[in-house]
């Protein structure tokens, strides 16, 4: 994310307060924060990862927050997804995560898209993100998330969990793609999803605090920590690990983006 000189905003003496502790932190600064509050961030996705990561941004002080999710609110969800009551069944996800996010931080943006993200309109919600987050639950999605992000050259930081594991990866510049990682041809499997084979209540919400994080110490620190890196978390050995790989030479996605930015 550049940013010009002139694009600097001061933070009031009440986000200062609010914010203090995070300014505090040796290795954060204000200048740190303030780059936060020019954020402009799309969460894809407001289930179970997806309505946590939200929160933890709006409270670190992430200035635009846009989320997107067709979906409504069933009472399945509220074993993982915490923005959630009861009384919020049937209300669009995205509408009920919107208006907890205003109430927790009112110094932010949030916008609040019910459709589902697809050919027609993802160019439009994507090509003016610093950072998009995946946290979707179907492999069509991610790989059209891909697919934008890499031709508008918007860094992507994707993350899943089912069951008791997660994973997540960073795509950004230059640097080889999901598609990459995960050739679409070898999954079109649909069935791998939370509705199909269950998932533990803390495993998305572990993963969504691994995706804030990263978008925390990127937006404001320029860090790319998994980078062409592959995080896979498991949660009944607590253990994690970081797998590198490289771009693949036969990705037409990457090739397509490289030919596009040399013309």
């Amino acid at each position: 994310m550049v940013l010009e000189q002139d694009d600097w905003q001061e933070l009031s003496d009440d986000e200062m307060q609010v914010y203090s502790r995070q300014i505090l932190l040796e290795g954060w600064d204000l200048e740190a924060q303030e780059k936060l509050k020019l954020a402009n961030v799309l969460i894809i996705g407001c289930g179970g990862i997806g309505c946590t990561t939200a929160e933890l941004l709006a409270r670190a002080g992430v200035g635009k927050i846009s989320l997107i999710d067709a979906d409504s609110i069933e009472i399945s969800n509220l074993q993982r997804q915490i923005a959630y009551t009861p009384a919020n069944v049937g209300f669009y996800k995205a509408e009920i995560l919107a208006q907890r996010l205003r109430q927790i931080n009112p110094y932010i943006q949030v916008e609040s898209h019910t459709v589902h993200l697809d050919v027609n309109n993802a160019d439009l919600l994507i090509a003016q993100q610093d950072l998009v987050l995946d946290g979707c639950d179907n492999f069509s999605t991610r790989y059209l998330v891909n697919e934008i992000c890499v031709k508008h050259h918007v860094s992507l930081i994707s993350a899943s969990a089912i069951g008791f594991e997660g994973q997540m990866l960073m795509v950004e510049g230059e640097s080889a793609c999901y598609e990459c990682l995960f050739p679409k041809e070898q999954h079109v499997n649909e069935s791998l999803r939370c509705a199909d084979t269950g998932v533990l209540a803390t495993t998305p919400n572990v993963m969504a605090s691994l995706q804030a994080h990263h978008a925390l110490i990127y937006l404001g620190l320029g860090r790319t920590a998994l980078k062409q890196k592959l995080l896979l978390w498991n949660g009944l050995s607590m253990q994690q690990r970081i797998l590198s790989f490289e771009k693949d030479v036969n990705c037409t996605l990457c090739q397509a983006s490289h030919t596009a930015k040399v013309n």
